[in-house]
């Protein structure tokens, strides 16, 4: 076994899930002083989304499903990073599906990579005395709670596990059980953040999540589709200020778990006509069925990861909608609307 020692120049970071919207911002990051290995089966992750990292001396992409993942000191194209002698030093594990309209053709991969998957990370932490950030979802609170929105660290309400969305919700909670587990079992460095609705350029287009959706319809005046009723809110919070705060919690000699998010509460359809207007457009609102990946979460106190990691959300939604319409209008040309299911009259 590789023994952890800072003996080189670089740390090797793993990052599971690598290719998706978070992950990659996360590598763009992180490449600046580490080595990074990436690993993703573009499940919900894109080759496109680490495109201009593939030809870094310091970077390299292993397309694997973190179920199936081998002995990274068997991988030839990490020889140059030496894992046999340096180790891994940090383990960022980001693997989940995340597609609302996939969400039923990938139900047992989000079974399989919420437990096999997260032991698999976990086991790797072990063997080379890697701290591991695990990043969690709101969802391990259980359903929103309206006379009571704000979700806090140490409060929970009931969830039935026999649902089709238990997959995801109870495996999320099995998950960090998993990571608590080893944590004190092994008495490894392992973190937990519960991460919050997140938005920023590089989310998947027409798979559910809404902003991206929205922008890009705007852009070419179709009809922006809300998945739910007028009534529908979410907190958001921009993607630049998730990734300083992992960076943050993994510096840390803090555990967890914390909340990540906004604080502050939107009405989605209010988030649709703020896009119309950042875009001039002629589109319409229309709504439609909430997909099965969708829920009503609570709103997060960030109390902890304040006081803690001196943590809080610094890029209004104003801005960060006008940088991720930017990245929209630069993205749209690639766009085949004949391609999209759009929802008709």
């Amino acid at each position: 076994m590789a023994k952890n020692k800072n003996l080189f120049e670089k740390k090797n970071v793993l990052v599971l899930g690598g290719a998706g919207f978070i992950g990659s911002h996360l590598c763009d990051k992180l490449i600046q002083d580490n080595k990074v290995i990436c690993v993703d089966n573009f499940i919900s992750g894109k080759e496109a989304n680490i495109d201009h990292l593939l030809g870094l001396e310091n970077f390299v992409f292993l397309k694997e499903d973190v179920n199936n993942l081998a002995d990274l000191e068997k991988y030839k194209e990490l020889e140059r990073f030496q894992i046999k002698f340096q180790g891994i030093q940090e383990i960022y594990n980001l693997a989940c599906p995340t597609n609302p309209k996939d969400f039923t053709k990938t139900t047992i991969m989000t079974a399989k990579t919420n437990s096999l998957g997260t032991i698999r990370a976990l086991e790797l932490a072990v063997k080379y005395k890697a701290k591991l950030l695990h990043f969690s979802s709101a969802v391990v609170y259980g359903p929103r709670n309206d006379k009571d929105p704000y979700m806090v660290e140490n409060k929970y309400f009931p969830s039935n596990p026999l649902t089709p969305r238990a997959c995801y919700d109870t495996g999320k909670k099995f998950a960090e059980s998993l990571v608590y587990t080893y944590r004190q079992f092994y008495s490894i460095d392992a973190k937990i953040l519960r991460i919050f609705t997140t938005y920023g350029p590089r989310m998947p287009l027409f798979v559910g999540h809404m902003i991206p959706d929205f922008i890009v319809s705007a852009l070419d005046n179709q009809p922006l589709i809300v998945y739910g009723d007028s009534n529908f809110s979410t907190t958001l919070c921009y993607i630049s200020d998730v990734v300083d705060v992992c960076l943050k919690m993994m510096a840390s000699n803090e555990s967890g778990p914390f909340n990540i998010g906004s604080p502050d509460e939107h009405k989605i359809v209010d988030i649709a006509k703020k896009i119309i207007k950042l875009t001039n457009s002629k589109s319409e609102v229309r709504f439609a069925d909430p997909l099965l990946f969708m829920s009503k979460l609570g709103i997060p106190d960030i109390t902890l990861a304040k006081n803690k990691l001196e943590w809080f959300p610094i890029v209004t939604l104003d801005k960060g909608l006008e940088i991720t319409t930017e990245y929209g209008k630069a993205h749209k040309v690639l766009i085949d609307w004949n391609k999209v299911d759009q929802v008709k009259d």
